[in-house]
């Protein structure tokens, strides 16, 4: 069956028609067709297949009683609430109704049987449940079967109407296995159609904590089930690369060799290696997608260069873009330096060039005069034209979204109108670099479909940076330790707060901290440097900080990536519990740099959240990134160190990569056996969960 045919047999609509409202709230779910629902499992369920005596009840339970309302009324302090008191045999306890319908009055009046479930909780009056679920009942109302589902749900979209749907889903829908049963036997894995029966209707026997945590047969199935349809659907993206063209970059070492030769420092074994295998690729007749992973400061720079430099060997153009200006002009000023003397001068592009520039940058672009573009997201705008754009080198690239990464590369893409030499058929190699360290589940799962190099040492002559928690009471401490390193010849940075994300906030926190600070050291030489600078005035004040012409630089995260001042050896992060760890690693990156012992203060305020703690503790015991990032998959999920709203990756509903490894390594193993011996299966296995995902493919 077509993936097309499956969609339209199991649009929601068909069979039974839908309110328009209706389908605009599932669609917000994720649910667009019918089999969607069958995926939409429940977050949680309450147990309303026994009464609990009211005089049992205790605080923090949830539980379903029944009784008489032995009086309703409505009060007015401190604000107009509905009270019912419940008794039954043994015990009362009361009902609280914030906000209520007078329906809802009506059938809590005197004397009505109601069965109400809840959280018991103390109150003024004594034991009661706020906003219970309630519903009137005879002596002969039998009770629930199995656990009641309480499903993920948006406003304007009832439980019972998701029931509804979903049994009807249960009830009409193919529930075969997608897995051939040999699989299933081996990995002793339940059935589909019993998981996910069991899973939308649990019966009480089952282990209450085993479906809360997701451990029990059921679970694990269809987290192996979901595991296995994205390792299925990223190596079909990589297979489809397979089949695509893009100009084959033979090494020809006219200028990697020079340039090898001409740099001061020895390229360490990890260096090597990762160029090796992008060279590799980019000698091959279809697109590179490679990602070059790299602790801060492994050189992950001069490893670009190099892929650079055998696309130009080869006559195509290359561009690296960064994803902010500071980044971008600090690779400008470095690669220039580097490739002048061979000849190859880059050209510079952002948003902050005034227009002639621009229109000059532009068009030597346009014409293959310039060879290496570097800049912003300005390389990808509309009116940038590549000659003959054979690589696009993405830095950081988990802070592009997945259209600007592929506007980038689709700048290679041409029409035989603009040159003879360019052809639609092609599209350029393309290199993506990350200086935030990738957990090895996270890569296994998430980069599947991409080629990984990873630099995993340092160059030689790094000193180790120490770090050092602070609270904020001992800041004239701080102060005088920052005064008398400055005073010793070396430099230092105060970094500010990133306060709720906010640049206008973190902007004016900034300017506040420069003006206290010039006023606490009139005898050094203190600079800014932030975000909103023109591009004239940042490069101004970063050259004069490199040339040591100031001492102290304040500024914004705008340096959490890619500055390389080896003098400056102490750091000062201002209010580092609102930071995460990557951007806090990220920070203390950019001391340490040079032969000098570095310092990393991390000031921080009190309370402390527990998050914050973690944090810090993290950051206090471990300098390897890759440790790093791996206990920060475990407080922060997947999501926030993928950049998951730009990620352009289907993100994991129900398995989880920090506890579910050995499912996710079977998951692996799995894909390439079906895809290998079992394809009508991994296309039936891929239709039933990425009907409608197949665009959540890495660009």
């Amino acid at each position: 069956m077509s993936a097309n045919t499956y969609r339209e047999k199991h649009e929601l609509n068909a069979p039974a028609k839908i309110p328009p409202a209706t389908l605009s709230r599932l669609a917000k779910l994720g649910i667009h067709h019918r089999t969607d629902l069958l995926l939409h499992l429940p977050l949680r369920y309450e147990d309303e297949t026994h009464l609990a005596p009211i005089s049992t009840a205790q605080p923090g339970q949830t539980v379903q009683v029944q009784g008489i309302v032995a009086h309703s009324e409505v009060i007015f302090r401190p604000r107009r609430t509905l009270v019912c008191r419940l008794q039954d045999n043994g015990g009362e306890l009361y009902l609280r109704f914030l906000n209520f319908y007078p329906s809802q009055q009506k059938q809590l009046a005197e004397g009505k049987q109601v069965r109400a479930v809840g959280e018991v909780r103390m109150g003024y009056y004594g034991l009661e449940m706020v906003h219970p679920k309630c519903r009137t009942v005879d002596d002969d109302t039998p009770l629930q079967q199995s656990l009641t589902p309480i499903y993920p749900t948006t406003a304007g979209l009832s439980q019972m109407v998701l029931r509804k749907l979903i049994a009807n889903a249960l009830e009409t829908l193919p529930l075969a296995d997608t897995l051939p049963e040999i699989l299933l036997q081996r990995l002793n894995l339940a059935g589909f159609a019993d998981s996910i029966k069991l899973l939308h209707n649990p019966t009480p026997d089952i282990a209450a904590i085993s479906l809360g945590d997701r451990t029990n047969a059921a679970w694990r199935r269809i987290k192996f089930d979901e595991l296995l349809a994205q390792q299925l659907s990223m190596r079909a993206h990589h297979r489809e690369r397979g089949k695509r063209l893009a100009p084959i970059l033979a090494p020809h070492r006219q200028f990697t060799a020079p340039l090898i030769k001409a740099l001061p420092f020895a390229l360490t074994k990890a260096q090597q290696r990762s160029f090796a295998e992008i060279s590799r690729d980019l000698a091959q007749p279809h697109p590179m997608q490679r990602l070059l992973l790299g602790d801060v400061g492994s050189g992950k720079t001069i490893v670009a260069a190099l892929a650079a430099l055998q696309a130009i060997e080869n006559g195509y153009q290359a561009a690296l873009m960064s994803p902010t200006e500071i980044l971008a002009e600090q690779h400008y000023l470095k690669l220039r330096d580097w490739l002048e003397p061979l000849g190859i001068t880059p050209v510079w592009l952002s948003g902050s060039l005034k227009k002639k520039e621009k229109q000059l940058a532009a068009e030597k672009i346009a014409s293959g005069e310039t060879l290496l573009a570097i800049g912003t997201h300005a390389l990808f705008q509309g009116s940038i034209e590549f000659y003959k754009l054979g690589l696009a080198i993405v830095d950081e690239q988990h802070k592009f979204g997945v259209q600007q990464r592929l506007a980038l590369r689709n700048k290679g893409k041409y029409s035989n109108s603009i040159s003879p030499a360019k052809s639609d058929s092609n599209e350029p190699h393309q290199l993506m670099m990350s200086a935030t360290p990738i957990p090895r589940t996270l890569a296994m799962s998430y980069y599947a479909d991409l080629d990984v190099s990873v630099i995993d040492e340092l160059p030689p002559g790094r000193t180790p940076v120490v770090t050092k928690l602070v609270s904020d009471e001992r800041r004239d401490e701080v102060i005088d330790r920052v005064r008398a390193a400055c005073m010793e010849g070396q430099q230092a940075y105060w970094v500010c707060p990133l306060i709720d994300e906010s640049e206008i906030l973190q902007l004016q926190t900034a300017l506040e901290t420069y003006q206290l600070l010039m006023k606490t050291f009139p005898e050094l030489r203190v600079g800014l440097v932030h975000g909103k600078l023109d591009n004239a005035e940042k490069a101004r004040v970063m050259a004069a900080f490199k040339a040591n012409e100031l001492q102290l630089l304040v500024a914004t995260t705008v340096i959490e990536v890619g500055v390389d001042v080896p003098n400056a050896s102490m750091m000062v992060i201002d209010h580092a519990e609102r930071m995460g760890l990557a951007q806090l690693h990220q920070l203390r990156g950019r001391v340490g740099r040079g032969a000098a012992h570095s310092l990393c203060i991390l000031l921080y305020q009190q309370p402390l959240s527990e998050l914050a703690r973690a944090r810090l503790k993290i950051i206090f015991e471990s300098t390897d990134g890759f440790a790093i990032a791996q206990q920060d998959l475990q407080l922060r999920g997947p999501g926030e160190l993928l950049g998951a709203r730009q990620s352009g990756v289907a993100m994991l509903r129900f398995a989880d990569i920090g506890t579910d490894e050995d499912l996710l390594n079977h998951a692996r193993q799995a894909a390439d056996e079906l895809l290998r011996d079992f394809h009508e299966a991994a296309q039936a296995h891929l239709h039933r969960w990425m009907a409608n995902k197949h665009d959540y493919l890495h660009a």
